[in-house]
Order: C-alpha cells, then sequence, then structure tokens
C-alpha cells in the first residue's frame, strides 16, 4: 500500500483528501505537513476522526525552511511513494514578495529535498487562472497561457521552475474553482453575500452579466483525481479538473435564490465598466456594503469568531471567464466525475459543514 506525504494537509483540499484516503482504505501511511494545527483549523466531527486513524501522522512544519523540510520528509518507516504538494498561499490581493515566499520557495524547496530523496512521484497544485480568459474558447491543457491574478502568476512561475528540476514523474495539476465541505474562498463568498443579502432583505447583484463562467470542480471529484493520479499518473503530464456543469454566475445565482429565498440579478456591461474605471473604489463600496451585515448577522446568532467572509479581492471581480476543459483525465485515465454538477444540495451540504460547527448562521432555525 501507498505511503502518501502531503504537504499543506490541513488546509480545504488537504483535509478531504485525507478523510478520502483514510475512507477508502489506499495507504498504509500518511504523513500531514502543515503550519497550521488540526484543532484549530475548523474540522468537521468526520474530519477530526481522519486524521485520528492510525495511520495518519501529522506534523507541524515550516516548509520555507530547508532544516524544517528535511525533518518533514523523514520518517524511519521509509521513504515516500508519492509527495502531494498542496501547501503554499491561497489568499488573493497579496504582494509579489509575499507570493514569492509562500508558493515559489515552498515549491522549490520542497521539491528538491524530493529529488533528492528520490521520491518517485510529486504532485504540484496549481491553478486554472494561469490560462489567458475567454468567454467564447475553452482553455485545455494546451491553451494559452496568460495569469490573472498574482497568486497565479505565482503557480505559474512555481510550475516552471519544477519543470527545470530531476523531479520523477512530476504531474501538475490545475482545478478550476474548487468547492465543497471546508470551502472558504471558492463559492464561499458568494453564499455568504446570499445569507447577507436575506438579512438585508435586498435584491443580490454581481458586475456584469449571468454569462460569466466561473468553472467548478467539487473537492470531492479533486480528491479522487488525485489518488487516481498517484496510482496511475505519468510524469511529465499536465491536467485540468472542471466539472460538466460550466458554471456560471447565473447558474450559482439560480441556487442561491433556492437555498436563501432571495432574488438576484446582475448590474449589467455598462455600469460594470463604469465600475471598471476605478475598480479599486468599486471594490471598497462592494465589501463595505456586505462586511457589518455580516458582522451582524453572526452576531445575531452567537458567532464571535468565524474565518468566513464575503470579502472579496479586486482581482476576482474584474470580467474574466474562467473557461476550463477538464476532459483530458478522463480521456488519458477513465477518471469520472462523479459530481458533474453543482446542484442545491451539494451547497447545502457545504452550508452545513459550518452551521455544525457554529461558523456560519443558522438561518433555518
Amino acid at each position: 500500500m501507498s505511503r502518501i506525504l502531503i504537504l499543506g494537509g490541513t488546509g480545504f483540499i488537504g483535509r478531504n483528501l485525507v478523510k478520502y484516503l483514510v475512507d477508502n482504505n489506499c495507504c498504509s501511511k500518511i504523513k500531514v505537513i502543515d503550519k497550521q494545527f488540526p484543532a484549530i483549523a475548523y474540522f468537521s466531527e468526520e474530519i477530526t476522526k481522519a486524521f485520528e486513524n492510525e495511520i495518519v501522522e501529522f506534523k507541524q512544519g515550516n516548509l520555507n525552511s530547508p532544516t524544517s523540510i528535511e525533518k518533514c520528509f523523514d520518517d524511519p518507516d521509509g521513504g515516500w511513494d508519492c509527495v502531494i504538494n498542496l501547501a503554499g498561499e491561497t489568499k488573493y490581493g497579496q504582494t509579489a514578495e509575499v507570493y514569492q515566499e509562500k508558493i515559489i520557495d515552498v515549491s522549490i524547496k520542497c521539491a528538491k529535498e524530493a529529488v533528492k530523496r528520490k521520491v518517485p512521484k510529486f504532485i504540484e497544485f496549481s491553478t486554472a487562472q494561469i490560462y489567458k480568459p475567454d468567454k467564447k474558447k475553452v482553455s485545455n491543457e494546451e491553451s494559452t497561457l496568460k495569469p490573472w491574478t498574482r497568486l497565479a502568476t505565482a503557480k505559474l512561475e512555481g510550475e516552471e521552475k519544477l519543470k527545470e528540476l530531476d523531479l520523477q514523474n512530476l504531474i501538475i495539476v490545475r482545478p478550476a474553482i474548487v468547492y465543497g465541505p471546508g470551502d472558504i474562498s471558492g463559492i464561499s463568498p458568494r453564499i455568504i453575500t446570499a445569507a447577507v443579502y436575506k438579512k438585508l432583505d435586498e435584491k443580490m447583484k454581481f458586475l456584469w452579466n449571468g454569462a460569466l463562467r466561473l468553472n467548478t470542480v467539487h473537492v470531492y471529484d479533486v480528491c479522487a483525481a488525485v489518488w487516481l493520479l498517484v496510482q496511475k499518473g505519468e510524469g511529465g503530464k499536465t491536467y485540468n479538473l472542471c466539472d460538466k456543469n460550466d458554471t456560471n454566475q447565473s447558474s450559482i445565482n439560480v441556487l442561491l435564490e433556492e437555498i436563501f429565498g432571495i432574488k438576484t440579478g446582475f448590474i449589467g456591461k455598462v455600469i460594470s465598466n463604469l465600475a471598471k474605471v476605478n475598480m479599486k473604489s468599486a471594490t471598497e463600496d462592494v465589501n463595505e456594503k456586505h462586511l457589518e451585515p455580516w458582522a451582524s448577522l453572526c452576531k445575531d446568532h452567537g458567532i464571535l469568531s468565524t474565518p468566513l467572509t464575503p470579502y472579496l479581492d479586486q482581482e476576482l471581480l474584474y470580467n474574466n471567464h474562467l473557461y476550463i476543459d477538464g476532459s483530458k483525465i478522463e480521456s488519458d485515465l477513465s477518471f469520472e466525475y462523479k459530481y458533474p454538477k453543482m446542484t442545491k444540495e451539494l451547497l447545502e451540504e457545504q452550508i452545513n459543514y459550518f452551521t455544525k460547527l457554529d461558523l456560519f448562521p443558522n438561518l433555518w432555525k
């Protein structure tokens, strides 16, 4: 059975991956590295149980420190069959220096340690935001690269640096927007905004129009895809991960209307273009509109602290289509997306993850 080292393993994707590997009896050993301890990572009961399994070991580590990285890779029972790198800064709107240190440098240092240890396979998580936005042409793994967030720019540079190393069987994964239980920064800000508009009893309107693509993939499918790549993925390959939903602003809003009983709409191209002239000011206005009511809503429900926020960075408010083809992994490795379409039930499961932890207002009490 496989021995897996997961870097950044208490984050959103990492925690779900550990649960998937444990539930499906995939591994003989899983070592999880993260700066954040499980006890303060807002784990559900099910994920806590997975991390308490005897095959799982957690170690706090500083993945910018070569000495710490060495200790993270150490194991008295032998080496690793695969390293999965989920580590790195996930917040948008950070400086280039932050992304250099927390994405690019982390990837390079960890990959060099994997080279030194002759790890047979290294799976690097990137992002589909590295493709040139195009509303008419879907982006596959060979499409033009033009990152449209600073985070994506760093991810692409990290990819290129890793390709220069003598890594055995490097596989790069470029997911669309990942959502599901534990999601904080993918679809959650829109869900939280919908809750705010339920409190305000107002119609929720977003910039641009409903056709703006925000393609998605469920975290459960991401986990299944990663395990398939561990087993059968070939070095030198890159795979997009994206469901069949062709998710856009309109399809998300339809689900939010059903869940929260609100009305939604869009500001439209003319007014959106006016906002684009001074997007910084427009972004400040949008966030100011949502942040105070969200704080008030949490207070009304006795929530004193939560990692959830309706805040959206300016980079995410532009008219950039995320239009992704995730079929290559299907044709190459016979992968099946078991969650091909975003549904009301899947979003409610995501919301319930946080309501059970008293991190999201239970609006159905």
